[in-house]
């Protein structure tokens, strides 16, 4: 019967369904959502990811060495040649096959060690010194798989899709040079896929639980386990929240809302971006001084190693303007760590990580690959499952916005792509009651979404002063109500 049609008789009544001690019955498998987490070459989500940009690698990871790494199930090699270019190729030598990890370092290029291939880093063929011509004929029909390498702020980036579909490097506004603000590359390996990692991120309520710790125990804390490091004591109450898809379901953004006084409402605002990338609002924030539109202190591309490992990789952002409490440590940030959480990564103790829990232990603790149809989603997946279904329509090509180089335009017309991410803090009076707070502060946070969007006609330090002079309009119109 298709779902149109009437149906012929009485609806029967659905059978009990079996509660307590259910073990035995929810016992069956079911196979992971392939379409939005495989990555390997030929999967369409594999082959739309490498339309774009991706980190490979930490700068500091090369150096007179070539570094083996894998990416998207491809077996790489990235190093820097003693002119200074930085290359990403093929790990295994186009001659016979010996791993170029173990290659010798040349002024352009680099050297298989085993019979002396000299390759540049586009993967030509410069010279083959055990032939009689040195590879003059050869370098007709022989040459290394290479891809496109750049450096910036100490990650170095790779783009691994069609040649003729090249597009620029993403310059965001977020991680626009402003004079004043450091840019600081880290990662966070992780043993499991890409997406559930990025999950994390668009599931905004798990910050009024997990980064609480001290709420799961029946009682006192134990004496031995020190909390502090794993709480961030500002995101205690649950927000009022939205999740809006953005610049034409290319993107969500979700808005967070927080009375911190009778004076004061505290709106975050995070963006999950096609097709892999995240930007964060300071995360020191607590929502005690008015502050308007006070921008991102991270940026994080989740980049798969192959499909059941990843490698995130980003930057914090370091200064007085991204973080004006001086609460980030520098000392933290780099290879596999992280300075404003601890469960960042899985660096600690397995007794602790077991007892006090962070990001790391329950992002991977979903299986090496989340199994989504065996999710029972709540109010608060609101995020996860519109991103998801945002990611789903760009890999079938189903929102023609979503098609790179759509995506990539304005780039190509010499603009910025601009981020909704910040930090927005409003003098709002309190309203009578609770129902009716909460009713104002969910309203005032679409209006930012939307004049956040609207900003998009503008750049620079005009777009910041369209947004503030917006807010100040709401505060204003509340102030007189």
């Amino acid at each position: 019967m298709s779902a149109d049609e009437e149906p012929t008789s009485k609806v029967k009544t659905a059978a009990p369904v079996r509660m307590a001690f259910c073990g035995f019955l929810r016992r069956g498998t079911k196979a992971e959502d392939a379409e939005i987490t495989h990555v390997l070459p030929g999967t369409a989500l594999g082959e739309y990811l490498r339309k774009f940009w991706q980190p490979v690698c930490l700068s500091d990871q090369l150096k007179d060495i070539a570094h083996p790494i894998r990416i998207m199930g491809e077996d790489l090699v990235a190093f820097r040649d003693l002119s200074g270019q930085v290359a990403v190729m093929h790990r295994h030598c186009a001659h016979r096959g010996a791993s170029l990890e173990y290659g010798v370092i040349q002024e352009h290029g680099i050297r298989c060690c085993y019979h002396g291939f000299h390759y540049g880093i586009d993967g030509t063929l410069l010279e083959a010194p055990t032939e009689p011509d040195k590879g003059a004929r050869l370098r007709k029909t022989v040459c290394q798989g290479a891809y496109p390498a750049l450096e910036r702020d100490g990650l170095v980036f790779s783009y691994m899709g069609p040649p003729d579909q090249q597009p620029p490097f993403e310059l965001w506004d977020a991680f626009e040079p402003d004079g004043e603000t450091e840019l600081l590359p880290f990662s966070n390996v992780y043993p499991c896929n890409w997406l559930q990692i990025l999950d994390n991120i668009a599931d905004q309520m798990h910050t009024s639980i997990l980064h609480q710790p001290h709420v799961l125990f029946p009682g006192e804390v134990p004496s031995d386990l020190d909390l502090e490091p794993l709480t961030l004591p500002s995101f205690g109450s649950v927000p009022v929240i939205d999740y809006f898809a953005v610049r034409n379901s290319t993107a969500m953004v979700f808005v967070a809302g927080r009375r911190t006084s009778d004076d004061l409402v505290w709106w975050r605002m995070n963006e999950c971006a096609l097709p892999n990338m995240t930007h964060h609002a300071y995360l020191f924030e607590d929502g005690k001084t008015r502050r308007l539109f006070h921008r991102v202190h991270m940026v994080r591309w989740y980049v798969p190693v192959d499909n059941t490992n990843s490698i995130l990789f980003g930057w914090r952002m370091f200064g007085k303007k991204a973080d004006p409490r001086e609460m980030g440590r520098r000392e933290r940030v780099g290879w596999n760590n992280m300075d404003f959480l601890d469960g960042q990564v899985g660096n600690r103790p397995d007794d602790i990580a077991r007892r006090a829990p962070g990001d790391y232990e329950v992002i991977v603790g979903q299986r090496p690959i989340a199994i989504h149809a065996l999710e029972n989603p709540t109010s608060g997946d609101v995020g996860v499952y519109m991103f998801r279904r945002i990611l789903r329509d760009a890999v079938r090509g189903t929102n023609p916005a979503a098609d790179p180089h759509q995506m990539h335009e304005p780039l190509l017309q010499g603009r910025l792509l601009h981020t909704a991410t910040q930090n927005t803090v409003l003098k709002i009076p309190r309203q009578a009651d609770e129902q009716s707070d909460h009713k104002l502060i969910r309203q005032i946070g679409k209006e930012l979404n939307q004049i956040t969007a609207e900003s998009d006609a503008f750049s620079g330090e005009e777009r910041t002063r369209y947004i503030t002079s917006r807010y100040e309009e709401i505060e204003r119109r509340c102030a007189n109500h």
